[in-house]
């Protein structure tokens, strides 16, 4: 029996996520500053931005997870042929963006059938890290397979030790508060990632918020353990710019986790595309039905 209050985190998580990707698309590649003098603070979804969005529209950080969370639904399980079936027919429905590390995998793939490469200096990027909802939902009552799913989904594209460490970290953290626990829980687990790979430490906070895996962590870590509410964590992270709609997405992703789909602001959740919010509705309930049965 799926209770209420972990359907409605759950759904807050992936609903989150959408809205922090479609809110941050707008600025992703400006700088705090420039936000500042063309938006004031920016707070709505309304598209634009480099890659000429309609306003609710999801970039590849969505697009992708949703690529994974079918797979999973539609095997019962990691299928990992599947999902990097699945990540090449979405690359090629000529999304509107698709990050060099993901594209050089995927390509990989399809011309070699290799499910994975070898480890690479410029694989530490935030591609792997923030596809990984899915694995968090389908594996919540099985941290064994959690570890397992997210390391081999991410080895598609990404081989890196930081990207490994960060992907496994937020993963537990929102699965930490999908649980139930508390926001100190998730707060002991950044300080073991940090522990482990000091690059993370978020306290003073750089400012940063590239794709380098190190610079999406410490603004996601900072500006949500700052932060009370929703909508204050999603509309500060991506107000930093950079790479704004993967930092968006992922602070989106902890926040509604945190504080439950009933607090992400209605106007955001109704500037969503349809489809898009279809699928991450069917597909909650069928990873969270899954994760009844592993």
């Amino acid at each position: 029996m799926i209770s209420e209050s972990l359907l409605d985190k759950a759904l807050g998580a992936y609903l989150g996520f959408a809205c922090g990707d479609a809110l941050g698309a707008t600025v992703e590649f400006m700088s705090s500053k420039q936000i500042q003098r063309r938006y004031g603070v920016h707070c709505d979804i309304i598209g634009g931005g480099w890659l000429a969005l309609e306003p609710g529209q999801v970039t590849d950080d969505t697009q992708m997870s949703l690529a994974l969370g079918q797979a999973i639904i539609d095997h019962k399980g990691l299928n990992l042929k599947a999902v990097a079936d699945n990540f090449v027919a979405w690359l090629e429905s000529d999304p509107p963006d698709i990050g060099n590390t993901c594209k050089r995998g995927l390509e990989r793939y399809r011309k070699t059938g290799e499910l994975s490469g070898p480890p690479r200096e410029d694989d530490a990027g935030n591609g792997a890290c923030m596809r990984n909802l899915p694995v968090v939902l389908a594996t919540i009552k099985r941290p064994d397979y959690f570890i397992e799913w997210s390391l081999l989904q991410s080895r598609i594209t990404h081989n890196h030790p930081l990207s490994d460490a960060a992907t496994l970290a937020l993963g537990r953290m929102t699965g930490q508060l999908l649980n139930g626990q508390t926001v100190d829980a998730c707060y002991r687990t950044a300080e073991n990632l940090i522990s482990e790979y000091p690059e993370f430490a978020y306290r003073p906070y750089s400012g940063k918020s590239s794709a380098y895996i190190v610079d999406t962590v410490q603004t996601v870590l900072y500006y949500f353990f700052n932060t009370d509410d929703f909508e204050s964590c999603l509309t500060t992270t991506v107000n930093q710019g950079g790479d704004a709609d993967t930092t968006g997405a992922l602070a989106g992703m902890l926040a509604g986790a945190r504080y439950g789909v009933q607090n992400i602001p209605k106007r955001w959740l109704d500037r969503l595309e349809a489809k898009v919010s279809a699928a991450i509705y069917t597909q909650t309930n069928e990873l969270i039905d899954i994760a009844q049965f592993l």
